[in-house]
């Protein structure tokens, strides 16, 4: 049976150019600092993020933690949105690894406003945490693949920095976010100091993320690095894999998101399905199903819909999430919501 896996973006294999690509990359040992391919990927990358430097490590939550670590003191608050990746999917490491604190912030989508960021002031007091660090996660993944605009995240920014905070953004599918919005990265990080990237979901890599920002900042973040057990060896082959997706998947990434159109509208005729978002207004690669409780669960949908070939995660009783990626075809798209339609009755 032929497997639409629709669990996630990260499910991707290589494609045989990126395997060529990763075979052919000069390799050095990038503890020791001398290696190549890694060496140009964080070139490039800080480039193309408008900062001084950048730090190639092995996931997107790795590099998170990091600017965390090189941002705040233990003690410290930061503010994000309470559906935010770094308080859901990264096992408590704020209060963990760097002993801080999250202040949630409500929002439709995943997005708040400016005033929401003004509204988390602390006192001065010493018995008050001090807030150091704001959070944007770009696209929200558990508001739907949503998209910050560049004037609210400009503006949530300021807030941010009016309070004395530091801004980091994750941007584990910033580049979904730029194909769908149409500005380029440097355009969106330019009021964040600094940004993590995911080279392992939208552009299809096997392994990899990165952390670009001020150059003093980067060589803290190179050493919590190591002592967080990230130092790796002969990792141009990942760092290859990476610049050539770079070269090659990032305008394809629109094919996907036509793809997640595709689907939420087919999906939205399905008996008990409702999305929160109209299917000709999906945002990006993302769709999360809304499931009629008197019909059944959204585990039991995903095993009935695995049945018959179709792979897809149960965030939430009644809610069902669909990514869609570059191993997905049309025909692929076609058959999840025949799946679908068949599992509802």
């Amino acid at each position: 049976m032929h497997l639409v896996d629709l669990r996630s973006d990260t499910v991707t294999r290589p494609t045989a150019a990126m395997w060529d690509a990763m075979r052919r990359a000069p390799l050095g040992d990038d503890v020791l600092g001398d290696e190549p391919t890694v060496t140009e990927l964080e070139r490039r990358l800080a480039a193309m993020l408008a900062k001084e430097a950048a730090l190639f490590v092995p996931s997107g939550t790795m590099a998170n933690q990091l600017a965390i670590r090189c941002h705040c003191e233990s003690g410290d608050e930061i503010v994000a949105h309470r559906d935010s990746h770094i308080i859901h999917y990264e096992t408590g490491a704020p209060a963990a690894l760097s002993g801080c604190m999250i202040h949630p912030l409500d929002g439709e989508s995943g997005l708040f406003t400016p005033e929401a960021v003004l509204a988390s002031r602390r006192s001065r007091a010493t018995y008050a945490p001090r807030p150091s660090l704001l959070v944007v996660e770009n696209t929200h993944n558990r508001g739907g693949g949503t998209i910050w605009s560049l004037e609210r995240f400009h503006a949530v920014a300021h807030a941010a920095r009016s309070l004395e905070m530091r801004v980091h953004v994750d941007g584990a599918r910033l580049w979904n976010a730029c194909v769908a919005a149409g500005y380029a990265p440097a355009e969106f990080a330019r009021h964040a100091d600094t940004v993590s990237v995911c080279f392992s979901k939208g552009l299809g890599c096997p392994v990899g993320s990165a952390l670009a920002g001020p150059a003093d900042v980067i060589d803290r973040a190179r050493r919590f690095r190591k002592m967080f057990g990230g130092g790796m060896r002969q990792s141009g082959l990942l760092a290859a894999a990476a610049l050539h997706a770079l070269d090659h998947h990032v305008d394809r990434i629109a094919e996907d998101h036509r793809h997640a159109i595709r689907l939420a509208t087919g999906a939205s005729t399905c008996r008990g399905i409702s999305l929160a978002i109209a299917p000709d207004h999906t945002p990006t690669n993302m769709v999360f199903l809304h499931i009629d409780p008197t019909i059944c669960t959204a585990q039991e949908l995903s095993d009935r819909i695995a049945r018959q070939g179709v792979h897809a995660l149960a965030l939430d009783p009644q809610r069902l999430r669909l990514v869609t990626h570059l191993d997905i075809t049309t025909a692929g798209i076609d058959h999840a919501v025949e799946a679908i339609r068949s599992a509802l009755g």
